[in-house]
């Protein structure tokens, strides 16, 4: 099968990407009014649960089948033959997950119809196959299908949602778009199995090895979902719990314009390589991600702080005041987890050092769960996120420490200090402006953004940062052409 351009990868997976980053700042506004923060609490704090038996219905499949696909794909027989093998024990475990949540379902009394919303969910994964066309390179595919649904999904929300009291159509919708999503994958599927025997499937010997990818996955759960249920269940706080969700999704959202589209796209390619032995070129990828990353990450953490206290009000409306301090705190994730997300997949997972990363993150899931215990009850939500950060960083400490030389503590201030120089005095400029200048809000803001991004790149140009330098180039390679 013929090997996908990295570039136009990630030009799809950029698209997608981008849909992914327009579609909140369309429907949260709206969501964050129509609902409330008590809602949307209820609706974290929900999926929180399910989430958990999802992690159990996918064991890890979603890293491992890329992985395994990446460097098989040249034998298509043997692909297909890993294809039906993996999926038929996702089925198996995710059947055993929806009868548990089914039961755990019907145990909650006030939660329960959302809970039964939420089912969905469960069967997503059951019968989540993007894995086989990641491991392939096949991102167009990923991308079409899902960015039909994604955009049915939104116009059903902004049509349907017109009161508190449909929440359980928010729950429906969003699940139910999810399943939608995952199954329209399945179409592509002729064009790219070939026939096999189903007596020659060895499903048993996957277990063993999905459960190395699966345990990361649970620990890295315990900071990323497990402290939306320690909030809920000990404050028992739907605000604040509703605070939380806000401050984490639009984070989300963030990370994903950072580093999510060139992770998926470049870890599947390097896990190629590895295959291969093409241990330079892996060197240089990891390099350039990371000053990519960076480049973004820094950008976007001095800009939220600068911003933060303007855009809250102008994009979630009134009674979110809390979010603004959230968002202050949450904002180092980006960068933190940009480092430690970019060699998790650019190097830990393709070189099949998947058990030595998952001590880390068990270490850090542990850390997160200490600190979350004694931090909450106090602190609630901002507890939870001092947690968060002390887990992540550790883990990226970590990660850096234990990456063989594929990334060092030098290389990573060579790439940064530039950066952290444009992005203060990006932040000092606009801190300046926002203090002097008064004007109508959602004016002050667009302004800010876009003097703050002019800002950042004209210092870089200045200091002559290498990300900025690329970048021109290939400005200028195009205008050339």
């Amino acid at each position: 099968m013929k090997q996908e351009s990295i570039r136009k990868n990630y030009i799809y997976r950029l698209l997608y990407e981008i849909l992914v980053l327009i579609t909140p700042f369309i429907t949260t506004p709206y969501i964050s009014r129509v609902l409330g923060a008590d809602k949307i609490g209820i609706y974290s704090f929900a999926v929180s649960n399910v989430t958990y038996f999802t992690l159990i219905g996918a064991l890890g499949t979603s890293s491992y089948g890329a992985k395994e696909i990446a460097q098989h794909r040249d034998n298509l027989k043997e692909a297909s033959k890993l294809f039906w093998e993996i999926e038929l024990m996702t089925i198996i475990t995710s059947g055993l997950a929806l009868i548990g949540w089914i039961i755990f379902s019907s145990i909650e009394k006030d939660l329960r119809v959302y809970y039964y919303a939420l089912i969905p969910n469960i069967l997503a994964t059951m019968f989540d196959i993007s894995w086989y066309f990641t491991g392939y390179e096949k991102v167009k595919y990923l991308v079409t299908r899902n960015s039909i649904i994604k955009i049915v999904g939104v116009i059903l929300l902004l049509v349907l949602v017109k009161s508190q009291e449909d929440l359980i159509l928010y729950f429906v919708i969003n699940s139910t778009t999810l399943l939608l999503g995952n199954i329209s994958m399945w179409a592509y599927l002729p064009r790219m199995l070939t026939k096999v025997s189903f007596r020659d499937l060895e499903i048993k010997r996957h277990f063993k090895e999905t459960l190395v990818y699966f345990i990361p996955t649970v620990a890295t759960s315990v900071y990323t979902v497990l402290d939306k249920t320690l909030i809920g269940v000990i404050t028992g706080d739907n605000y604040e719990s509703g605070y939380y969700e806000q401050a984490t999704r639009f984070i989300k959202i963030v990370k994903t314009l950072v580093f999510v589209s060139v992770n998926a796209v470049v870890g599947t390619r390097i896990s190629y390589l590895f295959a291969n032995k093409k241990y330079k070129e892996i060197k240089n990828r990891i390099a350039n991600s990371m000053d990519y990353i960076l480049f973004l990450g820094i950008g976007c953490v001095y800009g939220i702080i600068a911003v933060a206290n303007r855009f809250v009000p102008v994009f979630y409306g009134d009674g979110y005041d809390q979010v603004s301090n959230l968002l202050y705190y949450m904002s180092p994730l980006i960068i933190i987890i940009g480092i430690s997300n970019c060699l998790g997949t650019q190097y830990y997972t393709p070189s099949g050092q998947r058990k030595r990363s998952a001590i880390v993150i068990v270490v850090g899931a542990v850390v997160n769960l200490i600190a979350n215990l004694f931090l909450i009850p106090n602190y609630g939500t901002k507890g939870a996120t001092v947690g968060s950060i002390l887990a992540e960083g550790l883990i990226c400490i970590l990660y850096v420490q234990m990456s063989d030389g594929y990334i060092t503590w030098k290389e990573l201030f060579e790439v940064s200090y530039k950066k952290v120089i444009a992005g203060s005095i990006m932040l000092i400029i606009i801190m300046i402006i926002d203090h002097y200048i008064t004007i109508r809000p959602l004016l002050m803001l667009i302004i800010e953004i876009v003097l703050g991004v002019i800002v950042y790149c004209i210092v870089l140009l200045i200091l002559k940062d290498s990300m900025l330098i690329k970048i021109k180039k290939v400005a200028m390679r195009i205008l050339h052409r």
